[in-house]
């Protein structure tokens, strides 16, 4: 009877597997059916919106960290599961208070304590700790609360002006600035709202985010990696708008208007990849990780100190 215990065992933590998956794949469903016409008003933004269009790659992105990290999946776990009620409650509320006051910014977020809620009551808190970076990462896919777009928006496009007009003035272009246009002696360059450099903004946090997230660094090394999105963003438009004001000066205004409308928005994002690049080669040039080796024994001859005669 003894031996029977080991295999009673197995079979009882397989049933534990086997209820939490499909405990899961339920819920799951629900979870999709409930935020069916959501994930349609998304993906419409995703289509029409190119400040968002990278939605469409951010879920695939998420289960391809997952997927990276699977030899660091901790097993289904049953503490701590009751507290995914909790996320689900928050979740809804959320879901509730966005319908009562026409705020659709928190039916947007509702659905990451969802998800994160869903994992927890399934799986335990040991997968959701192994899973959280992943769905965290999903709120890349969401849409700025409009009042948050607009409070960015316009320092942006400020800097965006000022920069470019003192990059063209250091080359030795006849420019200046009045308001969000740049002003040459060819003509004007107005720097509208959808070139403030937001869209680029959120490109490269989610790309900086992705980055961090899967490479062997410390964690302010990473830190460090995500915050460098601002001024990869701000880089990446500045030199498209100054691209911009050197043509209409030695080209013609046809051929700027073609890069800035046209070939700006395929060549900034290479642009900004080979920053990110760079900041990694620097990174790993200016910070050297120690590796940890054992101390030679005293007097072995060509390990350590020379014995003694």
């Amino acid at each position: 009877m003894a031996t029977d215990k080991p295999a009673a065992a197995a079979r009882n933590h397989n049933r534990l597997d086997r209820t939490a998956v499909i405990s899961l794949a339920c819920l799951a469903v629900c979870l999709l059916w409930g935020y069916w016409s959501m994930i349609g008003g998304l993906s419409d933004r995703w289509a029409q919106d190119p400040q968002y269009s990278h939605g469409w790659l951010v879920p695939f992105f998420a289960g391809l960290v997952l997927w990276m990290r699977r030899e660091s999946f901790p097993g289904v776990g049953t503490e701590h599961r009751i507290w995914g009620l909790s996320l689900l409650i928050l979740g809804g509320a959320l879901r509730i208070a966005g319908a009562v006051f026409y705020y659709q910014s928190l039916d947007f977020i509702s659905l990451i304590p969802m998800v994160a809620g869903v994992t927890l009551l399934c799986l335990g808190w040991p997968v959701l700790r192994w899973a959280l970076p992943a769905i965290l990462f999903l709120a890349f896919m969401l849409p700025l609360p409009f009042t948050v777009e607009n409070a960015l928006r316009e320092p942006l496009r400020g800097i965006g002006t000022v920069a470019s007009t003192y990059v063209m003035q250091t080359v030795g272009l006849p420019a200046y600035r009045e308001g969000y246009t740049i002003v040459t002696d060819s003509g004007k360059i107005g720097v509208v709202e959808a070139c403030s450099g937001l869209r680029m903004m959120m490109i490269f946090f989610a790309l900086s985010t992705a980055v961090a997230m899967l490479s062997q660094r410390v964690w302010w090394e990473k830190l460090l990696i995500v915050v460098s999105a601002v001024p990869i963003a701000l880089i990446a438009n500045v030199a498209r708008i100054t691209v911009t004001g050197i043509l209409h000066e030695t080209v013609s205004s046809k051929a700027a208007d073609m890069v800035f409308h046209d070939l700006a928005g395929w060549l900034m994002m290479p642009f900004g990849l080979a920053l990110l690049g760079a900041e990694l080669w620097l990174l790993s040039r200016l910070i050297i990780v120690e590796q940890e080796s054992p101390l030679a024994p005293l007097g072995v001859p060509g390990l350590g100190p020379r014995a003694r005669a």
